[in-house]
């Protein structure tokens, strides 16, 4: 995740710190089986220079770990976001977080809502890996409980149209004009995720999966034109927003750009789409993220496809192609976090169970493939 406030870490299933997460000195993280996560000498003295905060840092891992490394951090009068790549072996072109701090910096003064980049850290020596800091966003988070300002159902309301509003406005910003050229290639975007993530799904695997391939098989078969191409976030939903604390209902943030690219927009609508739960569907078990949205209030995905659709002038294809691709990546990033788990490079539980989620997800990818 990328900001926060004492809200969002209520609300976020926060991952621990380790005893070699964060050392003092490199000669310290030397003495570990593990490297650190964060060098906190070299890390004061890279703040020093770029002017934030003063005196000893205060850390804490926001976020549920299970991507990029993510601290909330106050210096003095300081709040910020200190954002890094988790500990490796890492997927190729995975994780990377200088990529994410120039697509947010590049959208700080258009119409996308998004946290000031205030500080980039380019050279690996100062805490072993390449990072960035931002800014500190007030406001609510929603993820596993309902915040009680949203308890309205007209809140609810406004809450799903400004998911679909922010993303309208992220896909209508100049990519080019806002410096992004050379960012991603504005054609072949399609082409590209699926020779991409059959690439990484190679590299992922740890068992042969029969519905993984047909479902690979199946997208390339049966791939749409895209039509003009606009930045692309690439793992837009709910959980991935900050909205304002108090109303009107707004929402002030998108966080996690780690997959953004310019391409084909509605793949993000698509994602967004797979992951919105209406209330009247099945449960999804372990790939509910946001089960809330089954409440009284919140609009049903039709209407927000629609509405994306009226706002964006976009005319729908087939929803369905998108969001099996949608469904299709999440299987392959799963696979590489399982793996991660497997191998030990990770402390986090939660990845172990990956290892049944994968199979019951590619099975849910080629259900919706066969028009299920």
């Amino acid at each position: 995740m990328g900001a926060t406030t004492g809200s969002f870490m209520r609300s976020m299933s926060v991952h621990e710190i380790a005893g070699d997460d964060i050392v003092r000195t490199h000669a310290e993280g030397e003495a570990n089986e593990r490297p650190p996560l964060v060098v906190l000498d070299p890390l004061i003295e890279f703040l020093d220079a770029a002017g934030i905060g003063q005196g000893e840092l205060e850390i804490s891992p926001i976020g549920d770990g299970h991507s990029n490394v993510t601290y909330a951090v106050t210096r003095g009068d300081a709040r910020f976001i200190l954002r890094r790549p988790p500990r490796g072996p890492l997927p190729p072109s995975a994780h990377d977080v200088l990529r994410e701090a120039r697509v947010i910096g590049a959208l700080g003064p258009t119409a996308a809502r998004v946290p000031k980049v205030l500080a980039v850290g380019d050279d690996e020596a100062i805490i072993g890996a390449p990072f960035f800091i931002m800014e500190h966003v007030d406001g609510e988070v929603i993820s596993s409980e309902m915040p009680a300002i949203f308890e309205d159902p007209a809140q609810r309301q406004k809450l799903g149209e400004e998911l679909i509003d922010s993303l309208v406005e992220l896909h209508s910003v100049d990519w080019e004009a806002a410096g992004l050229e050379g960012f991603g290639k504005p054609t072949g975007y399609l082409e590209r995720q699926l020779r991409r993530f059959g690439g990484l799904w190679e590299h992922n695997r740890t068992r042969e999966l029969e519905d993984v391939d047909a479902v690979g098989q199946w997208l390339a078969a049966n791939m749409p034109e895209s039509g003009p191409a606009t930045i692309v976030h690439g793992d837009y939903r709910l959980g991935n927003v900050i909205y304002a604390a108090a109303t009107p209902t707004r929402l002030e943030a998108i966080l996690d750009w780690e997959m953004a690219t310019i391409g084909d927009p509605l793949a993000d609508l698509g994602y967004f789409a797979t992951l919105y739960v209406d209330r009247d569907d099945p449960p999804l078990g372990m790939f509910e993220l946001n089960s809330m949205t089954r409440d009284e209030g919140f609009p049903l995905r039709a209407d927000l496809i629609a509405r994306y659709e009226e706002r964006s002038g976009r005319e729908m294809t087939d929803i369905r192609w998108y969001q099996t691709l949608a469904l299709w990546k999440t299987v392959v990033f799963m696979e590489g976090n399982y793996k991660r788990a497997v191998a030990g490079s990770t402390d986090d539980p939660f990845l172990a169970q990956f290892g049944d989620g994968v199979v019951e997800l590619a099975s849910r990818a080629r259900a919706l493939s066969d028009g299920a």
